[in-house]
């Protein structure tokens, strides 16, 4: 059996587009250290301006 975490990653609005708010690479690596393996990254349908609002990361071990 599997236990699963969901973790939010909200994106910011500039002139570039949208970018994490936070080091997605970092929230990966803290959580495989902690025994989590990433199952999938979740993009949301896209807002009214064309872009997702966030990620969600889905990680999952054993119970």
């Amino acid at each position: 059996m599997y236990e699963y975490m969901f973790i939010k990653i909200d994106l910011n609005t500039n002139w570039k587009g949208r970018s994490p708010v936070e080091d997605y690479h970092k929230v990966i690596e803290q959580h495989a250290s902690e025994g989590w393996r990433l199952v999938q990254v979740f993009a949301p349908p896209i807002s009214g301006y064309g872009v997702a609002e966030f990620h969600e990361l889905i990680f999952e071990k054993k119970k």
